[in-house]
């Protein structure tokens, strides 16, 4: 009998130890940080995968950010880089009398002002539409809406630039043969923003048709049936169950366009070139010129700076005034 106890006690002492040197071998596993203790091999298989990207991130990304913000007080030029001297800020007091940038800028502000809530109304009833169970062929008309996603800015820019064309354009002779007359188009002043609005809308809206078609997925059917036993109309659904439960989904879907649509370059610079007499010349395409076209290196980048803020400034407001910072919303 005393055998068998002082085994036993040998036992509880061999678990307790095991126990403690489990317990130190667990601690060496994992390391604090800012009060959290992390799992080291996890950590090391994380950082080893998130390592490029920053690397690649900070090379394209961030270095060339730091770099434009310090040429934007320069006078920079691109064929003698070295011997660029700081300028203050004679490149900011530059574009505020440069005329054809401010026609740049209120183009690119007709064109946010007219394409995105056009864009986003399209994709929404695009996405509603095909949101109704009953509708037929569901999957062809999603995958026609999306298909001009799919085509790169500079195809679509070229094919719109055939079907338009003054003498040989499938539409100019369509027009022509229904007594309308041939149409400018892209040689048009008057015409030729309206065609990009147009040509963009119809590139763009099929992306956000599918984000806000996710949106509307995730609303619990239980609402819609509860709102029509109440006797709430098709209507009133939309703007007191739809529209409030897609919010954070809209605010994503507007400021991403919103981004987009300051961004204008490809279209402007295959379609037209920026012209006639500068009708379709953009903010982007504007920077790009100074600086690739003409080597004007700092002026560009004070340019882009400033465009940079104004950017930053719209999309934040905008994000703050729907909601967007309450992701959960909804």
């Amino acid at each position: 009998g005393d055998n068998m106890v002082f085994s036993k006690k040998i036992g509880d002492v061999s678990e307790a130890r095991k126990r403690r040197l489990l317990k130190r071998k667990d601690k060496k596993a994992y390391f604090k940080l800012f009060g959290k203790s992390y799992n080291k091999s996890e950590s090391a298989i994380g950082i080893a995968f998130i390592t490029p990207a920053v690397i690649l991130g900070i090379i394209f990304t961030i270095l060339p950010m730091v770099i434009s913000l310090a040429y934007a007080f320069t006078d920079a030029y691109m064929l003698d880089l070295s011997e660029a001297k700081w300028n203050n800020f004679e490149n900011f007091i530059r574009l505020f009398s440069d005329l054809v940038l401010w026609k740049a800028f209120c183009n690119t502000m007709i064109f946010v002002v007219v394409a995105v809530p056009v864009q986003l109304g399209i994709a929404l009833g695009l996405a509603l539409i095909l949101n109704i169970k009953t509708l037929r062929c569901n999957t062809f008309f999603r995958w026609a809406f999306f298909c001009p996603v799919m085509l790169s800015l500079a195809v679509t820019s070229m094919l719109w630039m055939n079907l338009m064309d003054y003498n040989d354009g499938l539409i100019n002779s369509i027009l022509e043969s229904i007594g309308l007359g041939r149409q400018l188009f892209l040689r048009s002043e008057d015409q030729a923003l309206g065609v990009i609005i147009f040509v963009s809308v119809w590139q763009g809206a099929g992306y956000q048709m599918l984000i806000f078609l996710s949106g509307l997925k995730n609303i619990p059917p239980e609402l819609y049936e509860a709102a029509s036993m109440d006797g709430a109309t098709k209507a009133r659904q939309f703007w007191s169950i739809t529209l409030p439960s897609i919010k954070p989904t809209f605010s994503y879907v507007m400021v991403t366009t919103l981004i987009g649509a300051f961004r204008l370059i490809t279209q402007p610079m295959i379609m037209t070139g920026g012209g006639p007499l500068d009708s379709t010349m953009t903010m982007s395409y504007y920077i790009y010129l100074q600086g690739v076209e003409y080597w004007d290196v700092g002026y560009s980048s004070a340019i882009a700076l400033f465009y940079t803020i104004i950017m930053s400034v719209v999309a934040l407001t905008l994000r703050k005034v729907t909601g967007g910072d309450n992701t959960g919303e909804g």
